[in-house]
């Protein structure tokens, strides 16, 4: 991936195959419904989408299949099976609703896909399923998570952050160390779709849950983030300080001025799982949004993240590979030319701010972000 060219390609292709879905998760970017929306690609554009991306050359990206839920299309398995022979990577994102069965556990695990990713936003069942709107979604949810790590699948469970959830953040990583769940990618929220109903932690508190994530991938257990690339940041003070800036939590908390949310967190997830037991295993890699990284919806359009809502053009009249490429925010953006703060910052390129929240926050995507903590020092 250090080689990799992300003005050329990126390494992950986001397809919200359907907005159809069972749930109605109060964050839902789709707002997903209950039936397939208007415009959907039918059979015959999905495969030759997937076909497009060999444009892009080896190593092929990776296809993320998402949505709504993606097994809500009748003809997933064929979509999957073609990118399999094409030798297209596919990770899949469905949701935890009676369509993921044992059978199709099985045939996912059959058809080779690359990883399963799976939503988790409580620690219990009040908070998850006061999100999920699903009454007994709680124990579905981790009942399929040990199903698909008993089929040998990688498991990666996402979360949301918010302010509801954010206490239970030690105890979902106390849940995913004893189902087996190896890859942790926790989603910073972004005020869009349903979620602009939900509240977002400030600045200090998003940059107290960046330290103790930093501390949850000291448990053999990696640990992404998406939209807080500030996270990248956090991850290269903590490793520059040597013994991740100190043993202690309230040792960490002088060292790098964090507040009570920090402390509460990582003394609760010591108190819950023990001492850390590996090195970190944080992964930073330098994408962001449009940069390394393209969302194309249920109906073609193309934009540069699934947070940020700015179209780009469309698959049925455009290759995504010429959108990619050609494509002036995506330049700009993969430019680091970022106004405010992003652009005055040491990290503008390591990091660049989440593109999606800028825009949430300010109409333009080139903004600044708004839930970074760090007082950037201006470089010339």
């Amino acid at each position: 991936m250090a080689n990799m060219n992300f003005d050329t390609r990126p390494i992950l292709v986001f397809w919200e195959s359907t907005r159809a879905c069972l749930l109605a998760c109060k964050h839902c970017r789709a707002e997903a419904m209950e039936n397939p929306a208007p415009g959907e690609l039918s059979e015959e554009e999905g495969m030759r989408f997937i076909e497009s991306l060999t444009q892009f050359g080896q190593p092929y990206p990776v296809l993320i299949m998402t949505g709504g839920d993606v097994l809500m299309r009748p003809d997933v398995f064929k979509l999957m099976e073609h990118a399999q022979q094409l030798g297209i990577p596919v990770g899949l994102a469905p949701s935890v609703t009676p369509r993921l069965t044992g059978e199709n556990v099985r045939r996912i695990s059959e058809l080779g896909v690359k990883a399963v990713s799976i939503s988790l936003d409580g620690a219990s069942p009040a908070v998850h399923e006061g999100i999920r709107g699903i009454p007994g979604h709680f124990r579905q949810t981790v009942d399929s998570l040990k199903q698909l790590v008993d089929a040998g699948l990688t498991v990666q469970v996402n979360t949301v952050v918010m302010r509801e959830n954010v206490h239970e953040l030690p105890a979902i990583a106390q849940i995913l160390k004893e189902v087996g769940v190896k890859i942790w990618e926790v989603f910073f929220l972004v005020s869009v779709g349903r979620g602009k109903m939900v509240q977002e932690l400030d600045p200090a508190e998003y940059e107290d849950v960046a330290h103790f994530l930093f501390e949850a991938s000291m448990y053999d257990l990696v640990v992404r983030t998406v939209e807080a690339p500030f996270f990248r940041r956090v991850v290269a003070w903590r490793r520059e300080a040597g013994n991740g800036g100190g043993t202690e939590p309230r040792e960490v908390a002088d060292k790098f001025r964090l507040g009570p949310l920090y402390l509460r967190l990582s003394e609760e997830l010591r108190d819950r799982i023990g001492a850390p037991i590996t090195g970190p295993r944080s992964q930073t890699s330098g994408t962001r949004d449009g940069k390394g990284i393209v969302f194309v919806s249920h109906d073609g359009t193309v934009f540069p993240a699934g947070f940020l809502p700015v179209p780009l053009g469309n698959i049925r009249e455009t290759a995504l590979s010429a959108i990619y490429r050609e494509h002036p925010l995506l330049v700009d953006i993969r430019a680091a030319r970022f106004a405010g703060k992003c652009g005055d910052c040491d990290y503008r390129d390591a990091c660049g701010g989440s593109r999606a929240r800028a825009f949430a926050s300010s109409g333009d995507p080139l903004s600044e972000d708004p839930a970074c903590a760090y007082v950037a020092r201006v470089t010339s």
